[in-house]
């Protein structure tokens, strides 16, 4: 092989190099990712998304085909069937293709053994069973008195569960970590942050940004409405807020623009509405963490118990699962009317909770954190 002379060679190694590093690079090259203008341009109002990873998304939320209908005639569940404190207004066609589809939601596995004792299936004694029963409760709950979060689409114990008997994405309260030798403030002040955590996208926010907003009521904002003593409360606060808004958009799958306006990202009058849903999502998450799996602690094991001794709760990511609406908006709820209206419970059934009020919308409720918009706005982003 004849070579080339060195001055030809010297001119061309470059040229051979940028051309190897093109082959290479375009192997591993990733599709552009999608981009959807929502504001005026030059405000930073973009949804990008990654088309790769929106294929694997919508692969993972398909909901599963509704069973075949029942009769709704017929003797009521009730009636046939001991101990049935939630569904017993069902026909027992009905009632039977509930509890079906219940099974292959939650324990496909394991069958209807898992909750019922297949000797005698009125008996209450596995655990399984009597947090099925609320769980049913908190269901119905959500559908007939959230529609203000969950719109028509609704929930089925499918949206959280997926076939797992408990659901891929739950929390605990963290537990404070132990400093040897420092006493006081010091982990006060730490906020259990600076350690790397998927709750927060391994950033150095607090990384349990759920127990003081989702099971608390502490304020959510980054910025304080007036001067404090506290030692960096502000800071604080800010930190604390951006951990669960950084939890809110990786669950959802969005930008921070989804639901506010990047020219004022506080106020509410230039909000897209979807903040409207989500405001209402986080007390539906808080009440339903405090009033339906809060109040199951001292009926799940202790195998079942977090680090600090409380059940597992909901956040965002339980029912959406990294996409703007769970399962992209599929109406699994519709195919289940027992799921749609809060039965009527047996005299000695765990009381559900009140149906919550909806916020004032007033200039004067919006600067406490209320949104300044209406129902009926927000009826619109289901």
């Amino acid at each position: 092989m004849k070579r080339l002379p060195t001055p030809l060679l010297s001119r061309a190694l470059p040229l051979l190099a940028l051309v190897g590093a093109a082959a290479l690079l375009s192997g591993c090259e990733r599709p552009p990712p999608n981009t959807e203008q929502t504001g005026y341009r030059g405000t930073g109002m973009v949804q990008v998304s990654n088309p790769r990873l929106d294929a694997a998304k919508l692969e993972a939320n398909q909901a599963p085909a509704p069973l075949p209908p029942a009769a709704a005639d017929g003797p009521k569940a009730g009636t046939i069937y001991q101990n049935v404190k939630v569904l017993g207004d069902l026909s027992v066609g009905e009632f039977t293709r509930t509890m079906l589809a219940m099974t292959q939601w939650v324990a496909p596995q394991q069958g209807c053994g898992y909750c019922h004792n297949l000797q005698n299936l009125a008996d209450d004694s596995l655990y399984t069973k009597r947090v099925a029963r609320r769980m049913l409760q908190m269901t119905e709950h959500v559908n007939a008195d959230w529609k203000t979060h969950v719109g028509a689409t609704g929930v089925t114990c499918y949206t959280c569960h997926r076939g797992n008997h408990v659901p891929a994405y739950v929390w605990y309260t963290a537990a404070p970590r132990d400093y040897p030798g420092i006493t006081g403030g010091a982990s006060g002040e730490e906020a259990l942050q600076d350690k790397p955590s998927p709750s927060v996208d391994f950033s150095s926010l607090p990384y349990d940004p759920f127990t003081p907003y989702l099971l608390g009521h502490e304020s959510i904002r980054a910025a304080g409405l007036m001067a404090t003593t506290g030692r960096l409360q502000p800071m604080l606060q800010t930190e604390k807020t951006y951990g669960l808004m950084v939890h809110m958009a990786g669950a959802l799958g969005v930008n921070c623009t989804y639901c506010h306006n990047t020219r004022n990202f506080a106020t509410w009058e230039n909000s897209n509405p979807a903040r409207v849903t989500a405001w209402y999502g986080i007390r539906m998450a808080r009440e339903l963490n405090v009033d339906y799996l809060g109040s199951l602690a001292g009926t799940f094991p202790p195998k079942r118990l977090g680090p600090t001794g409380d059940v597992a709760k909901v956040n965002c990511l339980t029912c959406h699962q990294g996409v703007f609406k769970p399962l992209y908006g599929a109406q699994m709820a519709k195919d289940y009317p027992a799921l749609l209206t809060v039965s009527a419970p047996a005299p000695d059934a765990p009381a559900s909770a009140a149906a919550p009020a909806a916020p004032a919308a007033s200039a004067a409720t919006a600067s406490a954190g209320t949104p300044a918009l209406t129902l009926a706005q927000a009826a619109t982003t289901k």
